[in-house]
């Protein structure tokens, strides 16, 4: 991919226009990986969100660079990368070289996020920076003009089909309005049927869905459906705000 990506770039590649579901892969049968990654791409889907869990930083452990390089392997969506670590600094360029488009790195683990955002770019990546539902909005106002994408996390991070926190409806607003705030606003956790409507009213582009996306209780994989709804539904959001 010709990088760096700006936020400007990154709309258009990811979103195309509007607003986009980013189904999250932690959510999907392991066992059936591509398989699973072809379903949603055909199901309409223009982005996917990867979470990368140290077992520190939050209470799990997922995937790794090398599931990384796989999936790049057999897909050319862009590949939103969620660093969920202590250390976020030592594997950018490892996840960027797997093939990661967007490597999004967390606020509370770094004194000035700048230096890192600005590598990150330097790699030919977006640079996205995340806050969990306790950090202050106001922690990265300074670094603002550095982030090509705000990841606002409406759930503490960790696992999947957490209740969703309207903490997060605050803080996308207040990015969405804010003077200097040109980034990619995306929220994950806990967006649904429910939710997603909420969201992109209140500022979100890009979303993240893992169970509503994934994990229906009887099973079912049409993923065409549940793509299509949350599609509309993020979209009426847009039209109410």
């Amino acid at each position: 991919m010709p990088g760096p990506l700006n936020a400007g770039e990154l709309r258009q590649l990811t979103l195309r226009g509007g607003v986009a579901i980013a189904p999250s892969v932690l959510a999907c049968d392991f066992a059936r990986l591509g398989e699973e990654i072809a379903a949603v791409e055909a199901a309409g889907a223009t982005v996917l969100h990867l979470d990368i869990m140290d077992g520190h930083f939050v209470p799990n452990l997922s995937i790794g660079v090398p599931v990384v390089r796989a999936i790049r392997r057999i897909t050319d969506l862009p590949l939103d990368v969620h660093l969920m670590l202590d250390n976020p600094a030592d594997y950018v360029e490892p996840f960027r070289k797997a093939g990661a488009d967007i490597l999004t790195v967390h606020a509370e683990v770094l004194d000035d996020p700048r230096p890192l955002l600005d590598r990150i770019r330097s790699l030919g990546a977006a640079a996205g920076l995340s806050i969990n539902p306790p950090t202050p909005i106001e922690q990265i106002e300074p670094v603002l003009d550095a982030a090509d994408l705000v990841l606002v996390m409406s759930v503490m991070p960790g696992f999947g089909g957490q209740a969703f926190n309207p903490v997060a409806l605050d803080k996308l607003r207040w990015l969405r309005d804010h003077p200097r705030c040109s980034a990619v606003l995306e929220v994950d956790g806990g967006v649904n049927d429910e939710t997603v409507a909420a969201c992109t009213e209140a500022g979100a582009e890009l979303l993240v869905a893992g169970t509503a996306v994934f994990g229906a209780e009887d099973g079912s994989s049409d993923y065409t459906q549940r793509m299509s709804t949350l599609t509309k539904l993020a979209e009426a959001g847009c039209r109410g705000a």
